[in-house]
């Protein structure tokens, strides 16, 4: 798998808005992610494509043997073929023509060298030198990497038809590995929500992750993390095994979209600027363990190889060129990420109308923080989804909860021997009736049950919006929930892929509102939010500790974004809004710690 010639690309957004985004985007060069968590919809979409494709397809049914890895093979093996396809289709088509060749190049970085090469041939006349340009840059041309998901902590075992617990090797995470690791992309595997021996291990099964005789990698795994120690450590333990993490993706842990996994106060400019001083720590830590397992396991480490450096990427509430442009040059990360504002490009992303129109007009209080996520993780959420109305309805006809079509969230055994999903009627009927016979005080008893009705079906209701979009399933029949990042209360249009890319290179008017604050800014409020919040569920003097260590983290972080406001600012960079911010917000921490400390002290 080779470099993208971009310098961003589209993250893995819920489990279907960028479910085919590699066959929307990948001809143009552009790298994107898709989630493999839900088989069932890799199945229905891969069904889809086919029939417009013209390509033979035969169904895996849902009790097929080994029935989820094969239907994620085959997707993504269909996704392959399809931006082959297409990407032949774009790389044929002539120079000097408004095309979608022209539109594969001029969407490019200006600063690219192919971009350079491109604009050398529209100004060369006719003869030699034009021949040899366009046969030049034809070759130079490269399709997106179609990369995939897999959050390691949801790996639920599963049970045959007979009750049975099955073996290691069909967990749903080492399933999906399984069908990513068969299939003929060479790609990579981005690793999220943590760390999993069982599953990092299970890699080692797969020769596509290992050197081949030339020293290429066919399948590369990226590690998303949240601090550099995680990082070393996760490197290390991969290390020992011979696996090389070919990038390390460093995301906000709440200024991004779907699951917020909040550090403890750690504010990303912090985290950037520890990654990028210990940044040669990642190669020498993992450098004498990859040599040492190729001795003793092949043929020895080659001289003719090198271990390369990892590259570091970043993502989680980027908004404007500038922002971009501090992240690559003054922190030198290699890419960023851009997520949220893709929801609004119909070209890049697949989510339905009204739910794509709910996110035009939503505004920072229609944007929260959510409890619906079965795992019981914060969760990025809208107001007013479709799924939010579905669940509505359920419990005023005394029905709360979803039947639990899929599962992929059943983890909970509190009433049952096998695991149940929270966000399930079965659940939430056994809960509710345990809340109303106990002896807990009313107040208490309407929140708890307001928590176990928060519950949301992700696993169906966030690929729905895949389906209605591409016209599998009516609109009144498909629940959509979805996971924007705060950031996309800031756009209020729908946008063309060209504009997207231009307003992330800095080549046309920002599409972003004149008011919304730094990425840095909004991140201390996000932060500051969530200690308020965090506040309101401890007690006592363990309570008090755990908010003073998110206090003195984020002052340290704080006191470190004053000095970035005090740089030169990079196009559109509002870096007035992180000096004003820290002002606030440093006060409100404060005050959320000294209202607590006078709440333990009379004994509330």
């Amino acid at each position: 798998m080779s470099h993208s010639p971009h310098d961003f690309s589209i993250p893995v957004m819920g489990t279907g808005h960028s479910i085919d985004s590699p066959i929307r985007v990948g001809p143009y060069g552009i790298n994107s992610v898709i989630s493999i968590v839900d088989d069932l919809l890799v199945e229905k979409i891969r069904k889809y494509y086919c029939k417009k494709y013209d390509f033979e397809y035969n169904n895996i049914g849902r009790t097929a043997e080994d029935g989820r890895a094969r239907r994620i093979t085959a997707y993504l093996n269909t996704v392959q073929e399809i931006v082959e396809k297409k990407f032949s289709v774009i790389k044929n088509k002539p120079f000097f023509e408004k095309n979608e060749k022209a539109k594969y190049f001029e969407m490019l970085p200006d600063n690219s060298t192919i971009k350079e090469k491109y604009n050398q041939l529209m100004s060369t006349e006719e003869g030699s030198l034009r021949d040899r340009l366009s046969c030049e840059l034809s070759r130079m041309m490269k399709s997106g990497s179609i990369d995939v998901n897999i959050m390691a902590k949801v790996d639920k075992l599963n049970y045959d038809g007979n009750g049975t617990p099955m073996s290691n090797e069909f967990s749903d995470a080492s399933a999906a590995l399984r069908g990513y690791a068969k299939s003929k992309v060479s790609s990579s595997l981005i690793l999220s929500a943590g760390f999993n021996p069982r599953l990092y291990n299970y890699i080692t099964e797969f020769k596509d992750f290992y050197r081949d005789a030339a020293g290429e990698i066919k399948k590369k795994i990226i590690l998303k993390v949240s601090d550099f120690r995680s990082a070393l450590i996760q490197g290390k333990y991969l290390a020992k095994k011979g696996l090389e993490v070919f990038e390390y993706r460093i995301e906000s842990g709440l200024n991004c979209g779907g699951h917020a996994f909040p550090s403890d106060g750690h504010l990303m400019p912090s985290l950037l600027r520890e990654f990028r001083e210990k940044r040669d720590q990642l190669t020498k830590a993992v450098e004498p363990l990859i040599e040492k397992y190729y001795e003793e396991n092949a043929d020895g480490f080659s001289d003719d190889w090198e271990i390369t450096e990892p590259r570091l990427t970043v993502q989680g509430g980027i908004g404007v060129s500038g922002e971009a442009d501090r992240l690559l040059n003054d922190f030198e990360m290699d890419s960023t990420g851009w997520g949220s504002p893709f929801l609004l490009v119909p070209e890049a992303t697949t989510v339905d109308k009204p739910t794509r129109q709910l996110m035009e007009n939503a505004g920072e209080k229609e944007l929260y923080l959510s409890g619906v996520s079965p795992l019981g993780v914060p969760f990025n959420n809208v107001k007013n989804t479709g799924s939010e109305q579905w669940h509505k309805e359920r419990i005023e006809k005394d029905k709360p909860g979803s039947p639990c079509p899929k599962g992929f969230l059943k983890s909970n055994t509190e009433f049952t021997d096998q695991p149940i999903c929270t966000a399930s009627t079965q659940y939430q009927l056994l809960k509710l009736d345990q809340i109303a016979q106990s002896e807990m005080p009313e107040d208490k008893k309407e929140q708890t049950r307001e928590k176990v009705l928060s519950k949301a079906c992700l696993c169906d209701h966030l690929g729905n919006g895949a389906l209605i979009n591409l016209g599998i399933l009516a609109e009144h029949r498909a629940p959509q929930a979805i996971c924007p990042g705060p950031n996309i209360a800031y756009y209020n249009g729908e946008y063309t892929l060209r504009e997207m890319v231009d307003h992330i290179y800095g080549r046309s008017k920002s599409l972003a509102d004149e008011e919304r604050p730094h990425m840095f800014a909004k991140e201390i409020t996000l932060y500051v939010d969530y200690v308020e919040e965090l506040a309101g569920q401890l007690d006592g003097e363990s309570g008090l500790k755990k908010l003073q260590k998110f206090q003195k983290n984020l002052e340290e972080g704080m006191a470190y974004c004053l000095e970035i406001a005090n740089t030169d600012p990079y196009q559109d960079e509002n870096l007035p809004s992180i000096s004003l911010v820290v002002s606030e917000q440093k006060q409100r921490l404060q005050a959320i710690l000294n209202t607590y400390e006078e709440r333990i002290s009379v004994g509330v």
